[in-house]
């Protein structure tokens, strides 16, 4: 992947299940496993050496990408990281976050 960060907004009736989710970020070329955060779980500043994907299943995820701006993923929502991209996260709301992370060499 190239370029910068993107967000792909959900916009059907009912969020994907976990399993379509996996099969399109899998279809995408993605390694993909399924991640939980309790609400308030904060991540500092930090990067990744690969390019990754997240797919929100349940729960609210912030993410603040450097020279970017503030973002909220919500369920069935999915973003696009190239590596090297500078953020930090969180979980917000009073709902755990489950989702699914793709990285990609």
């Amino acid at each position: 992947m190239s370029g910068k960060y993107t967000i792909e907004k959900w916009t059907g009736p009912e969020a994907p299940s976990v399993n379509g989710l996996r099969a399109k970020m899998e279809a995408d070329g993605y390694s993909v496993f399924e991640w939980s955060d309790r609400p308030g779980i904060r991540y500092g500043m930090h990067e990744h050496n690969d390019d990754q994907s997240h797919g929100i299943v349940s729960g609210r995820l912030e993410l603040t990408i450097e020279n970017e701006g503030t973002f909220v993923l919500a369920p069935g929502d999915r973003d696009f990281m190239p590596a090297g991209t500078r953020h930090s996260a969180r979980v917000i709301g009073e709902e755990p976050v489950v989702y699914l992370i793709g990285a990609k060499k």
